[in-house]
């Protein structure tokens, strides 16, 4: 059977991740419950038309699908259980990106868009799944379209399931017009509808919603008693005379039947191909892979004998005194993942100051420590304070009972939890006597994988570069650190990206768009060298003051303010940069003038950038486990503005997010895209490793890279940094 394993090491080369293991295998001729597929467009529908099911909260697809018009490439998420969401990049195969051979080559024109459905409406006995969505928002109008539809679900012992559905579509569609708009006895405004492609896309154009023509579609997807079987028949809302094959490149896409049918093959529980016969004349075929973000577990904790108990032989010792210290810090490193330790004695009570690198999951850390210290200290010593500390800054702090955990380890009561002998402090108490002993190793080196892409560009559908990154650290002080990262380009194909400034006399520094002087003309190039202060004022307040190559592409000072109590669901922060652009050509210099890259296009030589920022954490059931992020200010190109951002976590750890920013500058002047927008998610690395990791692999890629809305790329973040005040970015997995 399909193993769900080698499939997240194929979604993690497109941006994705996955473990879990495969379900029994299942005779194959019985009555099955009828799980929603994918279609054309991506998302769950039938073919060219969507339906009102939804798929499990989590669920993730990567889909292909290939005629001989278009390729289609999506990734589709179930975020909300009421919420769809689809990210769709479109290769029109009969026409080129421009008629500018220098600019784009043989480049096959490309369509980015997103789709979103909302449910309206669950299904019960007595009414249909109800659903209502948006295709194509903020693209340039080619697929842009609205529907709302009804789905209805009947199972049979002997016949199988069905799933029967009945919509009603405008734009694309609707594009059949095979009944009046019904919106237009309302005003006539909805009657006609502006067909018009945006050739720079990117703008959200509401004006056209449910305008125009509409039809009415429908079909049946039918699970047969042979469980890998699927079968639909649909009736098609579009009649393809608008779309831009027929108006851009002559080519004709007769539809001689609105009917279309499709089969389904289910390959494993992860993987589907797809075969349809659409407008009477067109073999469309595809393939889908999934997984869910919501169901995957740590490798370590599906399978414990991967971290085994550990026995500790040591002789308890009698004094304070007769403590080794070195063992018990290599041990609580080894088994416990607490690192740069610093501990304090106080009378009966032990104070262990000390990162945790190890375990999301803070309660299986301090089980392990407690263990650990228990072996390790005389019988004098009561309690076991552990505070967490994150870049220095005293982020929480733990009390251990020592008896209280001696029982909970001896299993001398019913049903003992860790929250038995674990008790957390309302506010971090540092310690007022002198340490007992610390780690004398300040320095801190390793190498890591990189990758910066960009999809769906004129120049090449797929843009990469790939390469590691060797970062170092030391610290000088208990607040003053020394960090360092350069970049080791192995592969890229960078050379391609000829991005042109817009003929409209503005006059925006190129403060993005000289991507490939910085990644492809240099294999090997110091991207940060920063001296970083990090200070915590009363409870609540932190700060980090910076100075250095602070990124890649800018050099500059700067400082950050951020005020977060602990468990809030919300923090303020600020932050301000003084910045100069530095010059790929060189490792340590900077532009000294605007016209230093060029006689005709300006760069950022002196400039400043800042934002206030807004964490929010809503704690309705309608937006769980989700973060939004506003920032306000000033970005890289001067233009001033917001940036709105929007991330949901799943019960997994696996984080997946949108962002998009809107200033000052007009669309015109930003050019292709119209505002700044990006996607991202990050996995917990001990999903993807057979250790515990509290680290994560991120992914991000912006459909185009332009200048305006863009941000300066900082080292650190105090969100992040003090994320154990309510954890997001650590937070266990929910089981």
């Amino acid at each position: 059977m399909f193993n769900q394993r080698f499939l997240y090491l194929f979604l993690l080369s497109i941006a994705s991740s996955v473990n879990a293991n495969d379900s029994e295998a299942l005779p194959p001729f019985q009555t099955y419950k009828l799980k929603p597929s994918q279609m054309d467009f991506g998302g769950v529908g039938l073919m060219q038309m969507p339906t009102a099911r939804m798929s499990n909260e989590g669920e993730f697809f990567f889909n292909y699908t290939k005629n001989s018009e278009y390729a289609f490439y999506t990734f589709s998420l179930q975020v909300m259980p009421w919420l769809e969401s689809t990210i769709r990049y479109t290769e029109v195969q009969d026409l080129l990106y421009s008629n500018d051979e220098s600019f784009s080559g043989d480049t096959k024109y490309a369509d980015k868009g997103i789709d979103a459905k909302l449910r309206l409406i669950e299904e019960s006995d007595w009414f249909p799944e109800t659903s209502i969505g948006i295709r194509d928002i903020g693209g340039t109008g080619l697929f842009d379209g609205e529907f709302i539809s009804f789905t209805k679900h009947l199972a049979t012992e002997s016949f199988g399931q069905f799933d029967f559905t009945l919509g009603l579509g405008w734009g694309y569609l609707g594009q059949s017009g095979n009944i009046t708009n019904p919106f237009c006895s309302y005003s006539n405004n909805y009657c006609t509808r502006d067909t018009s492609f945006n050739d720079n896309g990117g703008s959200i154009d509401s004006q056209r919603w449910f305008k125009g023509n509409a039809a009415l579609f429908g079909g049946i997807e039918y699970q047969t008693n042979y469980h890998p079987l699927r079968l639909k028949v649909e009736y098609d809302g579009n009649d393809y005379t608008q779309d831009i094959p027929v108006t851009n490149g002559n080519i004709l896409m007769e539809q001689d039947s609105p009917w279309n049918y499709g089969i389904v093959y289910g390959l494993s529980d992860y993987a589907d191909l797809r075969v349809s016969y659409e407008r009477g004349n067109t073999i469309t075929l595809g393939i889908s892979l999934s997984t869910n973000f919501n169901n995957t577990q740590p490798l370590y904790k599906a399978y414990p004998s991967l971290d085994k108990n550990f026995v500790e032989n040591v002789s308890t010792p009698k004094s304070n005194q007769s403590i080794n210290w070195k063992e018990l810090e290599q041990s609580l490193f080894n088994h416990s993942g607490y690192d740069k330790n610093e501990f304090y004695i106080q009378n009966s009570k032990l104070t262990l100051l000390a990162e945790q690198n190890k375990y999301r999951d803070r309660d299986e850390a301090q089980d392990k420590a407690s263990s650990i210290l228990n072996d390790y200290l005389p019988n004098t010593i009561t309690q076991f304070n552990i505070i967490e500390k994150v870049n220095s800054l005293p982020i929480s702090e733990n009390v251990i009972d020592r008896e209280n955990y001696i029982n909970y380890q001896a299993v001398n009561y019913i049903n003992p939890k860790t929250e038995d002998f674990i008790q957390q402090s309302d506010q971090v108490n540092l310690p007022s006597s002198s340490s007992a002993y610390q780690t004398e190793d300040n320095f801190s080196y390793g190498f890591s994988p990189a990758l910066t892409q960009t999809l769906g560009s004129a120049e090449d559908f797929y843009l990469y570069s790939i390469g590691t990154k060797f970062d170092s650290s030391y610290w000088f002080a208990s607040s003053w650190q020394l960090d360092s990262s350069i970049y080791f380009n192995l592969l890229d194909n960078y050379d391609k990206f000829n991005y042109t400034v817009p003929d409209d006399n503005t006059s925006n520094p190129r403060v993005r768009t000289l991507a490939r002087e910085y990644i492809h003309d240099n294999h090997v190039y110091l991207t940060n060298l920063q001296l970083s202060n990090f200070q915590k004022y009363s409870h609540n307040w932190y700060q980090q003051t910076y100075l250095g190559y602070l990124e890649q592409m800018f050099a500059g000072f700067g400082s950050e303010l951020l005020y977060r109590r602990k468990e809030a669901n919300w923090a303020i922060g600020l932050d301000w940069n003084i910045i100069s652009q530095r010059d790929p050509n060189s490792w340590l210099s900077t532009y000294n003038n605007p016209w230093d890259y060029s006689d005709t296009e300006e760069v950022l030589s002196k400039g400043t950038t800042g934002h206030m920022s807004i964490y929010y954490r809503p704690e309705w059931s309608l937006l769980k486990d989700t973060l939004f992020q506003l920032d306000y200010g000033k970005f890289l190109a001067g233009d001033v503005g917001l940036q709105l951002e929007f991330s949901k976590q799943f019960d997994s750890g696996i984080i997946v997010g949108a962002y998009a920013s809107k200033t000052d500058m007009s669309a015109e002047e930003f050019g292709e895209g119209s505002f700044t927008k990006g996607f991202y998610f990050t996995v917990p690395f001990d999903i993807l490793t057979v250790k515990p990791n509290s680290s994560r692999a991120n992914f991000h890629w912006q459909p185009l890279t332009r200048d305006g809305g863009q941000k300066l790329n900082k080292q650190n973040y105090l969100y992040e940094i003090t994320d154990q005040l309510n954890p997001w970015y650590e937070r266990p997995v929910k089981h």
